[in-house]
């Protein structure tokens, strides 16, 4: 898949000695969905800001589309759309002109058809006439967003879009967001629901500190670090298990009243019948088996706190 942005050594320090950023590599594919996660102060937003050329780096280039966002800021800028953590708009304004006049920046022709397409998808329309000031915190995001698709970009960055909103217009824009990358829109996210990254995202990246720790494929990653828990509930309790099955990894949970064993989704060495049968070899009899996963956010909490 050919890559949209190509991020190469990008660091950020500033007057005071603190580094933001530590030699970022990158590089996004056109039409994924890249969730980057990580704590507060990670590097998440300034990362952001500096593709968008709201942030000077120190050092390293970026590039979208084929243009260096320095040398070429007016061409790649084109490419963006933005959508911030904090809301800024035009309190006296409507909301039809805010978002036409953001369509006007971009030097781009008058399109009502698509400013009105775009108010209808984010359930906007009956407030095209409103004064921003009049709106509600979950509407100016809404709106927030109008603006950063108005001039019909490429690359889609959301930056906590869904901080604070209703379930409502989580749900609306996540099913934007589907029908953008099936338009061939790349979109670049940073949230905190990482359930929300878990649902949506093609890739995962995690920073911490300013470093990128890891960038894999979302399926790729849960092989990879997730663990499997295996629970054989018991119809009675055991005081303690043979020294044969502890020597295979099981142990007894629950007060006695189940067996858990526990390993990595990836280990195909792992023999989960012959587990089974070494049970019933024992002599012990289970009444229901159940297993689970480790979620993103296990992985995620895991993997910080590895790298602490």
């Amino acid at each position: 898949m050919q890559n949209i942005i190509a991020i190469e050594g990008l660091s950020k320090s500033y007057a005071s000695g603190f580094q933001a950023l530590k030699g970022v590599n990158l590089d996004i594919r056109q039409g994924e969905i890249l969730a980057l996660l990580g704590p507060n102060g990670a590097g998440k937003t300034t990362l952001i800001s500096i593709v968008c050329g709201i942030v000077t780096a120190s050092a390293g280039r970026v590039s979208v589309g084929g243009f260096d966002t320095v040398q070429d800021y007016r061409a790649s800028r084109a490419l963006i759309g933005l959508v911030p953590q904090e809301l800024t708009t035009d309190a006296f304004e409507t909301v039809w002109n805010t978002v036409s006049f953001s369509r006007g920046l971009f030097g781009k022709p008058k399109n009502p058809a698509l400013i009105e397409q775009v108010l209808r998808d984010l359930s906007l329309w009956d407030k095209k006439d409103n004064m921003i000031m009049t709106l509600s915190g979950g509407m100016k995001r809404r709106v927030m967003i109008a603006k950063a698709l108005s001039h019909e970009p490429r690359v889609l960055f959301l930056d906590e879009p869904t901080a604070g909103v209703d379930v409502a217009l989580r749900r609306d824009m996540w099913a934007l967001v589907r029908r953008l990358q099936q338009s061939g829109v790349t979109i670049i996210l940073t949230t905190h629901y990482i359930e929300e990254a878990q649902e949506m995202a093609d890739r995962i990246g995690v920073i911490r500190q300013g470093e990128l720790l890891l960038v894999e494929d979302k399926d790729e990653l849960m092989r990879k670090l997730g663990k499997k828990q295996l629970t054989l509930s018991l119809p009675e309790p055991l005081d303690a298990l043979p020294s044969g099955l502890l020597s295979l990894g099981l142990s007894l949970a629950e007060g006695g009243e189940a067996l858990s064993f526990s390993y990595d989704a990836a280990d195909a060495s792992v023999d989960v019948p012959g587990l089974l049968q070494a049970v019933q070899d024992a002599g012990i009899r289970f009444s229901d088996i159940h297993t689970t996963q480790s979620s993103l956010e296990d992985i995620f909490v895991n993997l910080l706190e590895e790298r602490a």
